[in-house]
């Protein structure tokens, strides 16, 4: 009796390839050749499942996705209870931020290869006919979000704006992100940065306290 194939699974090895040699030699510069290969299946096996390289490059792309989400779970629960009802709302943005940063290998190929897909994305024109993300404010969202629940618990400092904050520090992560990939600033200081900006949104900071 022939053994029976997990489609979903296979298909997540070969896009975990593509992320590994991405990672190594650069998105631009993989074809579904070298994919295969470093899978260690046949070029036809991948062709099967995703037919193009772009169709390739997207379900790349939503895996890494994924993989950032268990990233910030991974730190909400290190931050409180793991269900975020026991994380405030400052330990949340945070953990959130913080996972964007690349701090290690696997953050490190994250923040490159979805750079490189925002890229690819406004440049071929394959990928330019699809979404780059399935929903693009979802982080901004999310993020907003955080912050109004801050506003009503008078976490924020006065005025402070729960959509133009989150706007401010979701383009001022990705920026500190793409210093410390080209070496341009260590972690320590990028998370100093980091929480610099916190301090002047939350209120409690000796930081923007005497800045007042």
């Amino acid at each position: 009796m022939p053994r029976r194939v997990d489609h979903t699974q296979r298909r997540t090895e070969i896009a975990e390839a593509l992320v590994r040699v991405a990672g190594r030699q650069g998105l631009h510069a993989v074809g579904m050749r070298d994919v295969a290969a470093e899978a260690g299946v046949s070029l036809r096996l991948v062709q099967y499942y995703f037919e193009t390289k772009e169709k390739l490059l997207l379900f790349g792309l939503e895996l890494l996705a994924e993989r950032f989400g268990e990233r910030v779970a991974d730190r909400l629960r290190a931050a409180g209870d793991g269900t975020g009802t026991g994380t405030g709302p400052r330990a949340t943005v945070e953990a959130l931020l913080m996972a964007a940063l690349p701090t290690d290998e696997e953050s490190r190929t994250f923040h490159q290869l979805y750079t490189s897909y925002a890229v690819l994305s406004m440049t071929d024109p394959s990928l330019a006919a699809q979404p780059f993300i399935r929903r693009p404010d979802a982080a901004e969202d999310a993020l907003t979000g955080l912050l109004r629940r801050a506003r009503d618990e008078d976490l924020l400092w006065p005025g402070a704006d729960p959509r133009m904050e989150a706007i401010g520090l979701l383009a001022m992560s990705a920026g500190l992100g793409t210093s410390v990939l080209v070496g341009q600033r260590g972690q320590e200081a990028a998370t100093e940065v980091l929480e610099h900006h916190l301090n002047r949104v939350f209120q409690g900071s000796a930081d923007r306290a005497g800045s007042r």
